[in-house]
This record gives C-alpha cells, structure tokens and sequence, in this order.
C-alpha cells in the first residue's frame, strides 16, 4: 500500500473506530474486550481491502457491514457461551447521567440471540433502512422485518410494556 492511501486509511480508521467500538459493544451486549477484538478484525480486514473500500460510495457503511458479519460470523463459531459483564464502557463526551437506563438496555440487548440483535442494532442505532440491514446480514427484506417485530416484541416482554419508565421526562 502506498503511503498516500496509507495515511487515508489511517485517517479514517482513526475517525471510525470509536463509532464502531460503541456499535459493536451494543452488539456484543456490552462486551467491552470482545466489542474491542471485533473492532481490530474490522479494521484489519478494511487495511486490506482499503483500495476497493476507499472507492465505494459509503466507506463507513461498508465498515458497518463489516463489523457486523463478522459480530454473526463469531457467534456462529462461539462453542461456548461466554456471559457480558455488567459494565458499560465510560462514554467520553460525559452523558452518563443515564447510565441505569443503558445498562437495563444493554442487558436486554444481550438477552435477545445474535442475529436479533445485530437487527435492532443496525436498524435503531444505526438508523439503516430494512434494505440496507438485509444487505448487511446478507438476508432477505422479509426476514429483517420478521426479525425487527420478533426482536422488538422480546424487548417489550424484557423491559416490560410500560416502557414510560425508561422514556426521559
């Protein structure tokens, strides 16, 4: 690589990684080591790819999907199940006043199995069209929505239908 595209990707790499740090611990239900090693493997198989990758339309995008496949792609290959840890990572802008009411969803995020998951995550967090949530974990747009309406169903049943509780005032 030469070192012009080097410094691009080192630039962007440095841009992202936060944003995909907090995506990916959401992913793993807040597991900061795992969310962190998924992270390293993103940004390590985007360094190889960077000529293709600097290219496309939506390079943060495709490191998203990237991320996220390789979240699934990890949970198809976990033997055993590891449990998350009860802490969040500290959020560097200060917005901890909320802290509760993350990690009540954090652990409701991490009861739902990884695929639900990886849907809430990409439809509500990342704010992706069923489209682009499809094409990410390489489904269908019926089975996303199948899969938002189960997820979203698990979550009330978790938190509870009187949601008003965890809504800010």
């Amino acid at each position: 690589m030469g070192q012009v595209r080097a410094d691009e990707y080192a630039e962007f790499a440095a841009a992202r990684a936060r944003h995909l740090y907090r995506s990916a611990c959401l992913l793993t239900a807040g597991d900061t080591h795992l969310a962190e090693d998924l992270v390293q493997e993103t940004l390590g198989r985007l360094y190889v790819r960077w000529g293709r990758v600097s290219r496309a339309d939506n390079p943060a995008g495709y490191a998203q999907t990237v991320l996220t496949r390789t979240f699934l792609a990890h949970q198809r290959k976990r033997s055993n199940r590891e449990q998350a840890v009860d802490v969040f990572p500290d959020l560097p802008d200060g917005r901890g006043a909320d802290a509760s009411l993350r990690l009540t969803l954090v652990q409701a995020l991490g009861r739902l199995p990884a695929k639900d998951r990886a849907v809430v995550v990409l439809r509500y967090w990342e704010d992706r069209s069923i489209e682009e949530t499809a094409e990410a974990m390489n489904a269908s747009s019926a089975a996303v929505r199948t899969r938002c309406s189960r997820a979203l169903g698990r979550l009330r049943q978790l938190l509870g239908e009187d949601m008003s509780e965890y809504a800010r005032p």
